[in-house]
């Protein structure tokens, strides 16, 4: 992975910035009360930031020179901390040197395919890594995109039905007691409601489908007039005209000069640009917000439609609506970089180890795009995209 985003350097010259890494090490210290334990975190930290092969046990025990992997996985799997405290320093520095009161809060789910059914929430269960229904864990993740850089603020992993009313499969993979079954929505919920209560900077909240179609959530977000940007499916349904209609029998409604072809930001091939298509939804606001159906049009594949249901204040311009939908393409990025970090490479089945790998493989993730943030404000360049 390169640290800057035009300059092809190796991973190993991380060393450069030796000291931020050790800063960071120190700012997670208090939560492990052990010295050795502390010491391996810092450790295992700095190991996923090395240019391994894969990032598993063996590999991580030779990176900080043991003989097996004995150490990792007491770390991983039995000693004594809270990844949800070093959850909340992930977030803290996230926000302390990404921050940014036009931020966008990214919800979205990664799956990681896995062999036997021991591993905890495993199950045949879609997902959208592979496109289709795979053995596999999901985890529903929150990340924040701002103009200075993007990182993952949480996690949670989703824990199906069978899972979560199968009590010896419970104490098997060492479910803590007051967890119960949560859709995904219920999960995206608890974690903004975390980052809110945190006073994360940010003023738009955007997901997939899986979200939008999630009328709990939206009203939820709507309760505490936090504005979003959710997709929706092409039959999800809205009033129209006294009758309930799916967003797509809407389309021949929109008059030709409806469209507005707007750049949504830059990709790997160029800057993205789509048509897009706002109206204002028939559904009851606080004075001074609306409701909208935002429609995006390719601009090559007229038949190629995305759908959002749309909330914020009444004036707000469409190509600010559409530069938040545009922003959730960048969490699949964040999960494809903290891949190459080890996320999806863990060798841990039970609830506390899942956690504390993925904690900490997003704290060296964060390590690094911060660190490409800091080297493109340096030469003048906007954060990497």
């Amino acid at each position: 992975m390169d640290l800057a985003p035009h300059d092809h350097e190796p991973m190993t010259q991380i060393a450069a910035w030796q000291a931020d890494l050790t800063a960071l090490q120190a700012r997670i210290a208090p939560r492990f009360g052990r010295p050795e334990v502390r010491a391996r975190a810092g450790k295992y930290l700095a190991a996923l930031l090395e240019p391994l092969e894969r990032r598993n046990g063996w590999q991580v025990a030779e990176a900080l020179g043991e003989r097996s992997p004995d150490g990792v996985q007491r770390l991983l799997r039995t000693a004594r901390w809270d990844a949800e405290a070093v959850r909340e320093d992930l977030r803290a520095y996230v926000v302390e040197h990404l921050g940014d009161a036009q931020a966008v809060l990214v919800i979205d789910e990664t799956g990681f395919l896995k062999k036997g059914t021991k591993s905890v929430g495993v199950a045949r269960q879609y997902s959208g890594t592979a496109g289709r229904i795979e053995h596999c864990q999901i985890g529903v993740f929150l990340a924040y995109a701002s103009p200075r850089g993007r990182a993952f603020l949480d996690r949670a992993l989703y824990l199906p039905k069978a899972w979560a009313t199968d009590p010896p499969r419970r104490e098997g993979a060492g479910i803590p007691p007051e967890v119960v079954f949560a859709t995904k929505g219920d999960l995206a919920q608890a974690m903004l409601a975390r980052a809110f209560a945190a006073e994360v900077p940010a003023a738009w909240v955007t997901g997939d489908e899986t979200y939008g179609n999630d009328g709990d959530l939206r009203r939820w977000l709507e309760g505490q007039q936090r504005p979003y940007v959710l997709a929706v499916a092409r039959s999800h349904p809205v009033w129209h005209e006294g009758a309930q209609v799916r967003v797509e029998a809407l389309l021949p409604e929109i008059p030709a000069d409806g469209w507005h072809r707007l750049s949504v930001g830059d990709g790997s091939k160029g800057p993205r640009i789509f048509d897009w298509a706002c109206a204002r939804l028939p559904y009851w606001t606080e004075d001074g917000w609306a409701q909208w159906l935002l429609i995006r049009r390719s601009v090559s594949d007229p038949q190629d439609l995305a759908f959002y249901r749309a909330y914020g204040r009444a004036e707000t311009p469409v190509a600010e609506v559409a530069r938040v939908a545009g922003t959730r393409w960048t969490i699949e990025e964040g999960f494809q970089r903290a891949k190459e970090l080890g996320l999806d490479q863990y060798e841990v089945r039970r609830w506390a180890g899942w956690h504390r790998h993925i904690t900490l493989c997003l704290l060296a993730h964060a390590f690094l795009e911060i660190t490409r943030s800091g080297i493109a404000g340096k030469k003048g360049e906007p954060a990497p995209t």
